[in-house]
């Protein structure tokens, strides 16, 4: 039996859920077991799971359905606990160093509670508090030398619990939302010796998107619920006066706060829920319960007099701001884009989609795949492209524009009921009730995004104000992904309350449907000499540069590796062009509309850090990494894994090294290919030819998931043919 069961709810957590894991495999005291409860063992949370169960018997998965909710989790992880002791911890809290050989000293005696300190963290580590324990006695003690400590404002994972205490009192968490309350209140009333450890053992983030339990809707009269339980609990288990009055006091003190909330109860159901509150306040009062002084003791009074109206009126006028007020366009957004405010005065057009590519660069990437099919699969929905003056010229035929900042391209923005974007729309973009954004990305992320940005100062500097980063990411209803590592790390650098589309990027999909006739066709237009090996270059951006720099001689590259090969140099999207076309050995694609195109023609493809490498994958091609630079670039930009440890294929830090691999053909032998299987299965899991309409089915046409193509397995897909291939047969 290990000394400790530690039950970790995984739903919606898998971008952090890593760092709790570690936080708890990494305690220096190892008698305990890892209960980790998942929605599904193919959900995002439940594959991460099932990589550390294969890595280390202590970790045990068990499921249960989300629909369920928190406290069927919990509950279910209860039922598969052997430890002496539980303890419960959010998928994206972290124990501290140390904290369970701390709990274990603090439990030499018999206890039913062990509570202990915790440490609140904002959602990227600004700011921290720890909120204060009541005063109790040192040691174990009985509950009625603590009356103060009701267990009520405390969370389930501030407590160390004895399993056989749960069990023989038939403790489980209650139904609903507000578990927590009803749990810390249940096992309060229940106990019979606690004891208080204060030394912060957990590490608590608040969340960038707040709490559920303080928004708005019909759950918060499941706090109602939870009030009543407690209360009746307590009152059939006969506490003492003193107790009840304080467990009475911190429970109506949590109502009160809903009821006093204009915003966290539906308008009409404000004076239902303050009724019911009081009918339960008259109930259950203990005898001598005084409220307390002030504005809140008159609240009390309010309450348990029924009198609703006199109640919101002393929520005073500063807590009643205008709904209609809050819902317009800030005022320089009404100063500095008049057409735009006039237009979102009127209704949107729920056959209008805008697109949008690489702040305006052209037709290209995840939007245009989607303009694409959306044009076949939903023709009734017009789609707008918005493109910068000079990229117009590159329009293919057919589709329909508007220059970023012209007045048609802000009449179509605030109209529009679809808005897709790759990167993000202008900040003065509004978010109008009933519009949906989706943000493609572009890319599968290896170097850090967003917000985990913020500790690489060269990179934060680029970046600009976070503040505004995030609330372009609020106006994000789905956020689309090509492999579970991408919607894991999304979550991290984007928090927000979009919802993840694991559908695979839609630019993609020509890799699985193109035939060998479209791949001779685009190398005759780049100019692929016939019968070479071409080899597509393609660097990523340094954010300490200011300019390309190919960081590779490419002529004595050329010279090294012989006639057979040419090589399509492609730069980052940041520069215009690479600049370096020479002998007619070097080929300049940089300036070609589609990545996906010059992606195709190539036979290999040799990069550093860049994200193409994801893309091009999908090909099951050859893949080498020149990593000349790989730890500046880890220090400099941040990395989310070790490239080097995982690479698609082999990995050259030296011009020399790079050219060997292409001599001697090592860079497509078994072990090559073994590599590339290997990336292939992690990184290449959703791109399977039916991404954009996945896409377009969900997003555009509205139709429910289950009504989804699922994704086919990456054995069964067919990737466009090398030319190579081609000519050795």
């Amino acid at each position: 039996m290990p000394r400790f069961s530690i039950i970790v709810p995984t739903h919606g957590v898998a971008g952090r859920l890593a760092l709790a894991l570690d936080s708890v495999l990494g305690q220096s005291f190892g008698d305990f077991e890892l209960i980790t409860v998942c929605d599904a063992p193919d959900s995002p949370a439940g594959e991460v799971v099932a990589g550390y169960a294969a890595r280390d018997s202590r970790v045990v998965p068990v499921h249960s359905p989300p629909s369920q909710g928190l406290s069927a989790a919990r509950n279910a992880g209860i039922g598969a606990a052997a430890g002496t002791y539980l303890l419960f911890l959010d998928g994206d809290d972290v124990l501290v160093p140390g904290a369970l050989g701390i709990l274990d000293g603090g439990l030499r005696e018999e206890t039913d509670v062990l509570y202990f300190a915790h440490e609140r963290v904002h959602w990227w580590d600004v700011e921290t508090s720890t909120p204060p324990l009541p005063r109790t006695p040192e040691g174990v003690f009985a509950p009625g030398r603590a009356p103060r400590l009701t267990g009520v404002l405390l969370p389930a994972w501030s407590a160390a619990y004895r399993r056989d205490f749960l069990r023989e009192r038939h403790l489980t968490f209650p139904q609903g939302h507000f578990t927590d309350l009803g749990w810390g209140g249940l096992v309060s009333v229940a106990a019979e010796r606690m004891a208080v450890l204060r030394v912060v053992l957990v590490r608590h983030l608040l969340r960038r998107q707040g709490s559920r339990l303080n928004e708005p809707g019909e759950h918060q009269f499941h706090l109602l619920d939870q009030v009543d339980l407690v209360l009746g609990r307590a009152a059939a288990r006969g506490l003492s006066e003193e107790r009840s009055r304080a467990l009475f006091g911190d429970l109506f003190t949590t109502v009160l706060k809903s009821a006093a909330h204009p915003r966290r109860l539906p308008l009409s159901r404000r004076r239902a829920f303050f009724r019911r509150a009081g009918r339960l306040y008259r109930l259950h009062r203990p005898a001598g319960f005084r409220p307390p002084a002030g504005r809140i003791g008159v609240q009390h009074r309010l309450l348990a007099a029924g009198a609703y109206s006199a109640f919101r009126a002393l929520r005073g006028a500063n807590q009643r701001l205008p709904r209609v007020w809050a819902k317009l366009p800030r005022p320089r957004l009404l100063r500095t884009r008049t057409r735009y405010a006039a237009q979102l005065r009127r209704p949107l057009d729920a056959n209008l989609a805008v697109y949008c590519a690489y702040w305006g660069r052209g037709y290209a990437c995840n939007p245009a795949a989607i303009h694409a099919k959306a044009r076949e699969l939903a023709p009734h929905i017009r789609g707008v492209f918005l493109v910068e003056a000079d990229a117009v010229d590159g329009l293919p035929a057919g589709v329909d524009h508007a220059v970023i900042g012209s007045a048609r391209s802000w009449e179509v923005l605030a109209r529009a009921k679809y808005l897709i974007n790759n990167a993000n729309f202008a900040d003065g973009v509004v978010k109008r009730p009933g519009s949906v954004h989706l943000q493609t990305q572009h890319g599968t992320p290896l170097k850090k995004m967003g917000v985990d940005q913020s500790t690489y100062p060269v990179v934060a500097a680029a970046t600009g104000s976070f503040t505004k980063l995030l609330a372009r990411v609020d106006r994000w209803d789905y956020n689309l992904s090509s492999n579970r590592h991408s919607t894991e790390m999304w979550e991290r650098a984007f928090p927000g309350t979009y919802e993840a589309l694991e559908y695979g990027y839609p630019r993609n999909d020509v890799y699985c449907t193109a035939t060998a006739e479209d791949v001779a066709r685009v190398r005759r237009e780049l100019g692929v000499p016939e019968g070479r090996t071409a080899l597509l270059y393609a660097p990523t951006h340094r954010d300490h540069s200011t300019g390309f720099e190919s960081r590779l001689d490419l002529e004595a590259f050329c010279e090294e590796i012989g006639d057979s090969f040419v090589v399509l140099l492609r730069a980052h999207y940041f520069y215009d062009g690479g600049g370096r076309a020479g002998s007619g050995r070097i080929i300049d694609v940089t300036r070609h509309r589609s990545s996906e195109d010059v992606c195709l023609a190539a036979d290999a493809l040799i990069t550093d850090y860049s994200s193409i490498m994801f893309d091009y994958a999908n090909l099951d091609r050859p893949i080498v990494v020149y990593a000349d630079d790989w730890e500046v670039y880890q220090a400099t930009r941040g990395v989310y894994f070790d490239l080097l440890d995982a690479p698609p294929g082999p990995v050259a830090r030296t011009p020399g090294e790079l050219a060997r691999v292409f001599r001697d053909r090592s860079y497509a032998d078994d072990s090559s290919r073994a590599l590339r299987a290997g990336f292939r299965e992690r990184f290449c899991s959703f791109d399977d030819g039916q991404a954009a309409e996945r896409v377009v089915r969900r997003v555009l046409l509205g139709q429910p998931p289950e009504a989804i193509p699922p994704v086919i397995p990456l054995a069964e897909r067919l990737p466009a043919p090398a030319a190579s291939t081609l000519v050795r047969s």
